[in-house]
């Protein structure tokens, strides 16, 4: 790991577990600070509403195990920061930062295809967020077969050349700090505007899937709240919550 780990933050490694989100939460008891969970191998690891996440050998899988003091719809932000943190660290490894944006709610991609997703889960009572994990997966080296992906999502694609997940791990860590830094301390208001400076098709037409209709409109803008903002033929709509597909 080349790059100088940010203090404050545990360390985790394994060779092989089912999914990092569910070794945090076998290990939630003996963590008390933010602590990153990565395994070189993982055999039933999965994405946002139970979907399997297929992860090739050589691809990175952590997660990030946080215990909040906001609540729960300011923890559940923290997708934004992962997104910024992602995107600095594929920057900071290839130099090329126009290859890359960051797809609402919660992918990045390269030229267009999907390169990393993030999944929050959280645990806790009432108005209480005892414990966030953000998991991170990232094709490192190879991309899932398109038929391993749902109907018209975006493509699957891989980073290349030879970075290790300890080394990616290193970055992504890194530059996580910072943006979580950032956000403690000014609030979503920044997080907002430097997503928004990298956010894919915004200004453009994208259908947005919920779990009762599909909304197709222009995308406009991410709320205070982190909602996606669409100008439909309904009119403005502030959409918590969907799947977006683009055209």
């Amino acid at each position: 790991m080349s790059t100088k780990w940010p203090e404050g933050y545990g360390l985790i490694l394994l060779d092989q577990t089912d999914s990092t989100m569910s070794e945090a939460h076998r290990r939630a008891s003996d963590i008390s600070g933010p602590t990153w969970i990565m395994a070189k191998h993982q055999t039933a690891a999965h994405g946002r509403r139970g979907r399997a996440w297929a992860s090739p050998s050589g691809n990175f899988a952590a997660t990030l195990v946080l215990r909040p003091a906001e609540t729960p719809d300011v923890v559940a932000l923290r997708s934004f920061v992962t997104a910024l943190a992602l995107f600095d660290a594929f920057v900071a490894l290839t130099g090329r930062a126009e290859a890359f944006a960051l797809k609402w709610p919660n992918d990045v991609l390269m030229h267009g295809g999907k390169l990393a997703g993030i999944l929050l889960e959280s645990a806790g009572s009432g108005a209480r967020v005892d414990m966030l994990s953000i998991g991170i997966g990232v094709n490192l080296v190879a991309a899932p077969a398109a038929a391993e992906v749902e109907p018209g999502a975006v493509a699957p694609v891989s980073l290349g050349g030879d970075v290790s997940q300890e080394d990616f791990l290193g970055e992504l860590a890194a530059h996580y700090a910072i943006w979580e830094t950032r956000f403690v301390t000014y609030g979503f208001a920044s997080i907002r505007e430097a997503w928004l400076a990298r956010a894919a098709r915004l200004g453009e037409v994208v259908t947005a899937r919920t779990m009762q209709e599909s909304l197709v409109g222009t995308f406009e803008d991410v709320d205070a709240q982190g909602n996606l903002v669409l100008a439909t033929a309904k009119g403005r709509l502030a959409i918590p919550a969907a799947d977006v597909f683009f055209s």
